[in-house]
């Protein structure tokens, strides 16, 4: 018998499917653009029918179907990192829903952890583009991370030899295709505007998000677990920040576009030079160049990266500042600072600093389509008063975290901003672990956090743990000084808000094991039902739901819901009104199969009866609405544009072929 496909090594053929999700595959390893790497998963994810859900339900079903030699060696580390003991083979947070506000760097790090516990992850992203050009410093333990989660295949120059740094937008790339392979949910363009609240009246029954755009599928997600990661702009309410006041210090940072020739090559990086250790450096740059600094830092990396502390009075020297002020905010305001005036300033200051070694300094573009360089005061650091915080209304218990520059802002000098933010990602981690496991009550997890995070902002590659091969999720693992017992389960009840009385059980009582799974039987008015019934099929003109009997007889109505969230299950357009029993027998057996709920008569049982019973439509249909409560229905996006991908190749012609018709090749 003759097998149509691609020959791989060892003589094996392969089908049309298994040998186009190699090469979606491949390009996804190679997608260097936020769009390209989501559109090129979301088609890998169609082609293999598989939908983002927690670990258990997706990884391992990713690696049976994905045949790639390439994604072998993947496998290995994720496989690794995944066995550690602490995620409890991924089912350690088997019943928690996390969403996860912003998808920096520290974001994505937290829903990579929290993915591996177990957790059914939701990341929302206001952008639909990674564009921060600027270079992060990474501490060891970093670094080692990152090799640990695959991050050379992504990118192989990934710190090559003594390099420790990278982009943002790189390490973003790198971040993301992790998650995305471990089933995290990303969803760009969303932005969070507030939180909902659960409702009396059912038709909220957990917590929501309300999101812009208004009408996203995510604002039907119901979660448990809500991390801030959206920097220093941090949108969750409730946090305090307290402020760390200094001298003037003002930053100049510049991205200047590198050609990767043999000369930029040549120029050695400047890993940090202060006035105080070579005077004699500044001291000539302020008498040949009029440039005063403190202190600056060159980075060789997808651009040529400069930040350096300038002083006031060179830049007003200069002419960036226009008029002085004492005010900072009015100081360095837009409107009193000469943009070609602070162009020129970093240009010499970098030409000065490389000894005029590069051969052109042109600007990198950033995100407003505008010369990559920017001047700020860092005078003033803030943090959270505290890491996290617990909101109960309506009996339903929401935990909230900060994560990254939310928690922490970082002073540049020191570099500690991306390695502390990847602590604050595995502590916020380690709180939901704790949060789930049922050990520990609610006020002595929030303890247990806040314990940890008095550290955070002491952390230097010295004092952290020095065996980077021991780290794991466990704090203990990271910090050799913790004391878990610094704060008391007694001193943190400010942090848990509640609409009812502070139960014993939260103060000092373990609280109840991991819950179970939803019972399939709903208490949700017949109203509440009949319109979020509406609201799934709305987008189809062809299928009207007005009440439980007639508007479910020839079976379009169930097979159009399943759809809207297991479209891999059901080809809505193959279906035939007129065919009442197969399109009724077809979507039992979908809800018996894979939602576990038991039919209440047959599909023939359906096409004889001249309206099915509302009562047991009710019932049947609740069951239906308590598997989908708070799920996100699957979105269709549209494929992205030729020119937006790095390479063209054949398979964007052979995804726009319909899978029914390519399993007929």
């Amino acid at each position: 018998m003759e097998t149509r496909g691609r020959a791989v090594p060892g003589g094996t053929a392969t089908s049309p499917e298994s040998a186009m999700a190699s090469e979606l595959f491949d390009q996804f390893v190679s997608a260097g653009t936020f769009k390209s790497v989501l559109s090129t998963y979301r088609q890998l994810c169609e082609v293999l029918r598989l939908k983002p859900t927690n670990i258990t339900n997706f990884y391992p079903r990713l690696k049976a179907k994905l045949h790639s030699w390439r994604a072998a060696s993947l496998w290995t580390k994720l496989d690794k990192r995944a066995s550690h003991k602490c995620y409890n083979r991924g089912k350690a947070c088997p019943n928690t829903r996390v969403l996860i506000i912003g998808a920096g760097p520290c974001g994505l790090r937290a829903a990579i952890e929290a993915q591996l516990l177990g957790a059914k992850v939701v990341v929302v992203e206001k952008r639909d583009r990674f564009s921060r050009n600027n270079v992060l410093h990474l501490w060891p333990f970093v670094i080692h991370d990152l090799r640990n989660l695959g991050a050379k295949k992504f990118f192989g120059k990934f710190c090559a030899g003594s390099i420790d740094h990278i982009s943002i937008r790189q390490l973003q790339i790198i971040l993301l295709k992790v998650a995305l392979l471990l089933g995290v949910e990303v969803h760009e363009n969303v932005g969070f505007e507030s939180l909902i609240e659960p409702s009396e009246d059912q038709t909220r029954n957990g917590w929501h998000a309300r999101v812009s755009p208004p009408d996203h599928p995510v604002s039907q997600y119901e979660f448990d677990v809500l991390i801030g990661a959206d920097g220093k702009r941090n949108t969750l309410l409730g946090f305090n920040r307290k402020e760390f006041r200094g001298k003037l210090a003002i930053a100049v940072t510049a991205n200047f576009i590198n050609r990767h020739t043999i000369e930029e090559a040549r120029v050695p990086e400047i890993s940090g030079v202060a006035f105080i250790f070579n005077q004699k450096f500044f001291q000539d740059m302020r008498e040949q160049t009029a440039i005063d600094l403190e202190n600056i830092v060159y980075y060789k990396d997808d651009t040529h990266y400069f930040v350096m502390t300038a002083k006031k009075q060179s830049l007003l020297e200069r002419g960036v500042i226009i008029r002085d002020y004492n005010d900072t905010a009015r100081l360095l305001a837009a409107e009193n600072v000469d943009r070609e005036a602070l162009m020129e300033y970093a240009r010499d200051a970098a030409d000065f600093a490389t000894s005029y070694q590069l051969p052109s300094l042109d600007f990198a573009v950033n995100h407003y389509g505008q010369a990559d360089v920017a001047m700020f005061d860092f005078t003033s650091m803030y943090a959270a008063e505290n890491a996290c915080r617990v909101i109960e209304r309506k009996g339903h218990k929401l935990l909230q975290g900060l994560v990254g520059d939310s928690l922490l802002e970082p002073f540049w000098p020191t570099g500690s901003g991306c390695a502390r933010g990847f602590l604050s990602s595995f502590d916020a981690a380690w709180m939901i672990r704790s949060w789930a496991s049922g050990r520990l009550s609610p006020l002595q997890v929030l303890a247990e956090r806040e314990a940890i995070y008095r550290l955070l902002a002491q952390t230097t590659p010295e004092n952290l743990s020095k065996d980077l091969n021991q780290y794991t999720l466990n704090p203990s693992s990271r910090y050799p000084n913790l004391n878990l017992q610094a704060v008391l389960p007694s001193q943190v009840r400010s942090l848990y808000d509640t609409d009812g009385k502070l139960e014993e059980s939260i103060i000092d009582v373990t609280v109840e094991a991991p819950r179970k799974k939803r019972r399939k039987e709903s208490m949700i008015h017949p109203d509440t039902l009949l319109n979020w019934c509406q609201k799934q099929v709305a987008l189809n003109d062809k299928i009207k739901i007005n009440d439980f009997t007639s508007s479910w007889k020839n079976g379009l109505a169930l097979c159009a819901i399943l759809h809207r969230y297991r479209p891999d299950l059901i080809d809505l357009l193959a279906l035939d009104p007129e065919n009442v029993a197969k399109n009724n027998q077809l979507a039992f057996d979908i809800c018996e199969r894979e939602l576990g709920i038991p039919p209440v008569m047959t599909g023939q049982e359906m096409a004889e009866c001249t309206v099915p019973d509302k009562l047991t439509m009710v019932s049947y249909i609740s069951q239906v609405y308590e598997s989908f409560r708070g799920e996100i229905p699957v979105i269709c996006y549209p494929k992205t544009n030729a020119n937006e991908e790095r390479t063209a190749s054949p398979i964007k012609q052979l995804h726009s072929t319909p899978l029914s018709i390519i399993n007929k090749i």
